[in-house]
């Protein structure tokens, strides 16, 4: 009989913290699953690791190929899953979950019938744990069977992994990964927002997302890699592409939507670090965040309320960027004023602590 879950889990040289990410996945309550783990090539000891796992345990499964990045590993998952699995979820390798997370998950999509449930996320570090900011608007509180139109701030629940899917739904939907790029989670999670009937949304913490202090940080954590820079463009085009080929009329609203967020919300995390970046990251800042602008069209950004933001626009629009980085820095000290001020006037904020997430 095939197990409720099927959890896939790229592995690459993770030998440091795969074997918490996997001791979370063994431990959770909701135990009719499987774990299908897909080394994707790595050069350290992370597949004995996951090896000895699927040795010992017969819910987990390891699956070998040569290294082609992380979606790739994650479509590859996907095509091994055991027949007739009901539920599916995407965990990233140096991560964790509470114990209780797949449960409840489960649990409440078996009651709404839902096409897939999503909750919110805890970063963690040796010091502690605290509220993911990227989820925090679309996850201040549980709303069942829901969508994106109702609660416009899950279009930016990006995350592959704080997710579990019905499996006829992922399936049906026909978005896999894209292959060859970083930030791959938002040309499947936004299309699938748009696509589902409802959504269960869950205020509880339910996925632990780490903060590498040690060794090569994670990709989200590389503000001025270059090739960041370009596929996190490439992911917002991907998206864009998608929404502009479908044929039913109100995809039309659900693009401007996402141009509206685009320009709210994603291409200004390119302007915190353009100070911070060398001439060969300011130029392809340049080359590339300039097309994505020309696409998305100058009418909206002329329609923003923020002037500021308009102006970075069209300074990146007229080929300004020594300009534009200079206005940056002023913003920048201007900001880091506001929060030093805030930070003498107000309560010193806690860290959230991991205890009772569910």
């Amino acid at each position: 009989m095939a197990p409720r879950l099927s959890v896939v889990v790229p592995v690459y040289n993770v030998e440091r913290y795969l074997k918490e990410c996997l001791d979370s996945i063994a431990a959770q309550t909701l135990d009719d699953f499987e774990c299908v783990m897909v080394d994707d090539g790595s050069t350290d000891s992370s597949a004995e690791i996951a090896e000895a796992y699927a040795a010992r345990d017969p819910r987990f499964r390891l699956v070998r190929q040569e290294n082609k990045g992380l979606g790739a590993a994650r479509n590859t998952g996907w095509r091994h899953l055991a027949e007739g699995t009901e539920y599916l979820a995407f965990v990233d390798s140096d991560d964790t979950l509470p114990a209780h997370a797949y449960q409840l998950m489960v649990e409440t999509l078996d009651e709404t019938g839902s096409d897939f449930c999503t909750g919110n996320v805890l970063r963690f570090r040796s010091i502690g744990y605290y509220q993911s900011g990227a989820h925090l608007k679309p996850f201040r509180e549980t709303r069942l069977k829901t969508h994106v139109t109702e609660l416009p701030a899950l279009v930016t629940d990006r995350t592959a992994w704080n997710k579990v899917y019905r499996r006829s739904f992922f399936d049906g939907a026909g978005v896999l990964y894209p292959e060859g790029i970083l930030y791959e989670d938002a040309p499947v999670s936004v299309p699938h927002h748009y696509l589902a009937d409802r959504v269960d949304v869950l205020g509880e913490h339910i996925y632990h997302w780490r903060e590498r202090e040690v060794g090569e940080v994670s990709i989200t954590q590389g503000h001025t890699n270059p090739r960041g820079l370009v596929d996190r463009v490439r992911s917002m085009e991907l998206v864009r592409e998608w929404l502009s080929a479908r044929p039913e009329p109100e995809f039309r609203g659900y693009l401007d939507s996402y141009d509206h967020n685009c320009l709210v919300e994603e291409i200004p995390m390119f302007f915190w670090w353009l100070p911070e970046g060398d001439r060969a990251y300011r130029q392809l800042y340049q080359e590339h965040v300039s097309r994505l602008l020309r696409a998305i069209g100058v009418a909206r950004i002329e329609g923003l309320r923020s002037a500021p933001a308009k102006l970075k626009y069209q300074l990146t629009l007229d080929d300004r960027i020594e300009r534009l980085v200079a206005l940056q820095r002023v913003h920048r000290l201007y900001r880091k004023a506001r929060k030093a001020a805030a930070r003498q006037s107000g309560p010193k904020p806690m860290p959230v602590a991991p205890t009772r997430q569910l």
